[in-house]
């Protein structure tokens, strides 16, 4: 898979190893963004923007903020 496709929802946590569920919680936490949302409301993924949101999370979780 080309690192710069976008990938939809699922074949996202799929990449990451995580479930849907758990990316749906981190979507409505606001924990991360989708690079595109359709005009349909379907969200479109970069795996490496979401890695990278991810480790940013985990540094504030470690640090208390």
């Amino acid at each position: 898979m080309p690192s710069d496709e976008l990938l939809t929802t699922s074949q996202l946590a799929r990449a990451l190893g995580l479930s849907i569920s758990s990316i749906k919680r981190y979507i409505a936490a606001g924990q991360i963004k989708p690079e595109l949302t359709t005009p349909g409301g379907h969200y479109r993924w970069s795996v490496e923007s979401v890695r990278q949101q991810l480790r940013e999370l985990q540094q504030r979780t470690r640090n208390g903020g």
